[in-house]
């Protein structure tokens, strides 16, 4: 079964640093800079066993990339957890938005791991 997830987070070193702490846990990473370019992957590549989405990205942020996913239903089966500094997320906001979790930044490494355990 595969344990890859999808780190979609338009800035490097952040993205960069999540997919180590990722790899270092056991988990295969792939990478995209914005909602448009996780589109493109997820209709591409088989499906990750989770995304991790950041919010605020240029290009295409992550409101819009989760609406898109919604008109794919095999898209939508892929799990979300949001990354993300934006504040007042509980979960019904969380879930209204078609995400499962939201971590907020910066999340502590063990909580990621765990978040990503419960969906790999």
């Amino acid at each position: 079964m595969s344990t890859r997830v999808l780190i979609v987070e338009d800035n490097d070193a952040t993205r960069e640093a999540l997919s180590l702490l990722l790899q270092t846990g056991g988990y295969t990473t792939a990478e995209a800079a914005n909602g448009r370019e996780a589109l493109v992957y997820l209709r591409s590549h088989e499906p990750p066993r989770l995304v991790l989405l950041d919010l605020m990205m240029p290009v295409m942020d992550g409101w819009e990339f989760l609406r898109e996913r919604r008109k794919d239903p095999e898209m939508a089966e892929v799990p979300v957890v949001l990354f993300t500094a934006a504040g007042g997320l509980d979960a019904p906001a969380v879930w209204a938005l078609g995400a499962n979790d939201v971590l907020h930044k910066p999340a502590n490494p063990d909580d990621l791991l765990a978040a990503a355990g419960r969906y790999c």
